[in-house]
């Protein structure tokens, strides 16, 4: 059965993202997965006594985003922060592996590299099943001269042609404030770069950008109120939050819902979920669905189209265990099949 003509449309996006300039800037995270198999009960404690058999260090956070897009085949450069401890080397040599560009990357002594350190357990011949998670974080935010550091190298690739996507997890290398800074001087018009934003704690306060991409939580979350199954809720929070942002497109991810699309003076644009079974693993998705839809808009499409990539790779990338990439040739497989 050939593909329609909105499909092929779609696939004729993917195919572009080969050699995009996208750039990352935001919060850099290294997701370590701790894997053991479970040997008995403790007798000090009502606690599993698990057999280390293997660890390994992926991305996170902005660091996520950007592996993201160098799977899709965007040309990434970065500007973020990261410590000289060893999960910052580790994230650091994890990116260079994925064809991220770090040179953008600054290393900062006594600063901790946030780190996210997740144990899973199970027997030899069961799925893994995540125990516990231990959160390493830095004490503070990092000096405003590094700060200000970062958002110059951010103005200079959005000014040199690159899309441009942040990333806040709220360790302070990038904030509202910088992004105001940012947006003030950057050509206005029909050259103003292609920015977006996705902020787990701050998004309300990031105004005049391009798109962002909050989850349900987040949007429930900044005005005080449940969705749920509530559409007129989520139609009203949606438009409420598009308005204050000032954006072009906000794109809400809904879970096993799906996810909605607002913008100004159209009606909003809904998609269900991608994919018929329950997902596997969850981490780290939101920074897919911002990769792409970033690429996708970078890449020409309209921000309909956008959304229904974005939600394409949100139901591949859940299929994965821990945190992961989907590739270009994984989402026009998808459109094909």
């Amino acid at each position: 059965m050939s593909a329609t003509p909105e499909r092929r449309a779609l696939a004729a996006h993917v195919r572009r993202f080969a050699g995009l300039r996208v750039a990352v800037w935001g919060d850099l995270v290294a997701d370590e997965f701790v894997y053991g198999e479970i040997a008995r009960v403790s007798r000090e404690a009502p606690v599993l006594i698990l057999k280390h058999r293997e660890e390994r260090v992926a991305p996170g956070g902005g660091a996520n985003a950007a592996a993201n897009l160098a799977a899709l085949g965007c040309r990434v450069r970065l500007a973020g922060i990261v410590g000289t401890d060893a999960a910052g080397a580790a994230l650091l040599a994890r990116l260079a592996a994925a064809a991220v560009e770090v040179r953008g990357v600054q290393r900062l002594r006594g600063w901790r590299t946030p780190a996210k350190t997740r144990f899973l357990a199970g027997h030899a011949h069961t799925a893994r099943q995540q125990v516990i998670r231990l959160d390493r974080e830095p004490s503070s935010p990092p000096p405003p001269a590094v700060q200000n550091r970062l958002r110059r190298r951010a103005e200079a690739l959005a000014r040199g042609g690159f899309a441009l996507l942040l990333s806040d997890y709220g360790y302070g290398a990038v904030s509202p404030a910088l992004a105001h800074a940012l947006r003030a001087r950057l050509p206005a018009g029909a050259k103003t770069p292609i920015v977006t934003v996705d902020s787990r704690y701050r998004l309300a306060d990031y105004r005049g950008l391009t798109a962002a991409t909050p989850n349900e939580p987040e949007l429930e979350e900044i005005f005080h109120q449940p969705i749920g199954d509530d559409l007129a809720r989520l139609e009203q929070n949606g438009r409420r939050l598009l308005a204050r942002l000032g954006c072009r497109w906000l794109l809400v991810t809904r879970g096993r819902d799906g996810v909605a699309l607002f913008a100004p003076r159209r009606a909003t644009r809904q998609w269900p979920v991608f994919g018929a079974a329950p997902a596997v693993d969850t981490t780290g998705a939101g920074d897919t669905v911002i990769a792409v839809f970033t690429a996708a808009l970078a890449a020409g499409a309209d921000g309909p189209a956008a959304a229904q990539l974005a939600n394409i790779a949100g139901g591949l990338v859940v299929m994965k265990p821990g945190t992961a990439t989907v590739t270009a040739a994984e989402l026009l497989h998808a459109l094909e099949a």
